[in-house]
């Protein structure tokens, strides 16, 4: 069977750097993965929905039923997404991990929490969202005036501010390697 890795952490934190650098080592591997995230999830499959509190919820869900399909077809589903939620992250989990009648079915979860202060941030905000937030443009953004709750325990615990995007990637395909997800030996 295949694995979700699940990023979540602030806007600009590095989520989708990480993201696209661990699944193109993994396809480097020769392993089948697709990596999931706002752009590629937003403007299709959730075009519908907006930023409110119930709309992210949904936003989530759908995320994590897809993933779940990904990860059930044996390929490994990189999920980058702010994800702002501890319930919405369990509920994704939670997803992937039940079980049918005969204890059958469970799928592999993995939390990364790419961790960065907000201040950290804010300065490298590449799309300008911070600022626009910060002026009041932007109702309902995750660090500024919508909550972003930590999750309790991760897998997987990187600082995007301390740690470069290899070495964050090799974290999260060591932990890999250590569940039985991926063979040893692949973080070369």
């Amino acid at each position: 069977a295949g694995v979700t890795i699940w990023l979540t952490g602030l806007s600009a934190s590095g989520k989708s750097t990480i993201a696209v650098a661990l699944e193109q080592h993994l396809l480097h591997l020769g392993l089948a993965a697709y990596r999931l995230d706002g752009d590629n999830v937003r403007f299709g499959l959730n075009r519908d929905l907006g930023f409110s509190e119930r709309d992210r919820g949904e936003n989530i869900r759908r995320i994590a039923e897809v993933a779940r399909l990904f990860a059930d077809s044996c390929a490994v589903a990189v999920a980058s997404f702010i994800s702002p939620y501890r319930a919405d992250r369990a509920l994704a989990r939670e997803l992937h991990e039940k079980r049918d009648e005969r204890g059958e079915g469970g799928l592999g979860f993995v939390e990364v929490w790419v961790d960065c202060p907000v201040d950290v941030a804010e300065r490298r905000d590449p799309k300008g969202l911070y600022k626009k937030a910060r002026e009041g443009l932007i109702k309902e953004f995750t660090g500024i005036s919508a909550p972003y709750e930590e999750p309790d325990r991760p897998e997987v615990h990187v600082r995007s501010d301390r740690e470069t995007t290899e070495e964050s990637v090799m974290k999260i395909v060591e932990f890999l390697e250590g569940k039985g997800y991926l063979k040893k030996g692949t973080t070369a």
